[in-house]
């Protein structure tokens, strides 16, 4: 049952990817592992989802951050804000409340660099603050 409800996630998540904006490659720590699928839906001018399935250290890690502010600095270069709920669906289960600060670069081609730092806030299984996950995502942008 246990396998059956991981895959279903798994399944479900990656085919949310399906219909990100931007879809690519996180490479730094995060829930799971220092590797993760990476997706950003938008939700208006400055608001967006981000998104991460992790994989590795015998688990699955999704996270789904809301970026309150996502705002230029200057013609291609973007700074943002957000919070989130993430897991760990493995051994120890972990459930968390995530924060990410972060830039990044738009190419004038369909292609986005960034890097970022996500705090988390460990609630369950054990009780835990991570302050030390960064991270650099390359993405593809659709519809560009």
């Amino acid at each position: 049952m246990k396998k059956l409800l991981l895959a279903s996630i798994i399944f479900l998540g990656i085919s949310q990817f399906a219909q990100a904006q931007e879809v690519g490659i996180r490479f730094g720590d995060a829930f799971g592992g220092h590797y993760a699928i990476d997706g950003v839906f938008g939700l208006g001018e400055f608001s967006r989802i981000h998104a991460d399935v992790s994989f590795g250290n015998d688990g699955v890690g999704v996270e789904a951050l809301w970026d309150l502010l996502y705002k230029p600095l200057e013609k291609n270069f973007y700074w943002y804000v957000g919070v989130g709920p993430s897991m760990y669906l493995g051994d120890p289960f972990a459930l968390a409340v995530s924060g990410e600060i972060g830039l990044e670069y738009r190419f004038d081609i369909p292609m986005v660099i960034g890097a970022d730092w996500r705090p988390s806030f460990i609630l369950i299984e054990n009780t835990d603050f991570e302050a030390g996950w960064f991270g650099i995502n390359i993405r593809y942008v659709f519809g560009k």
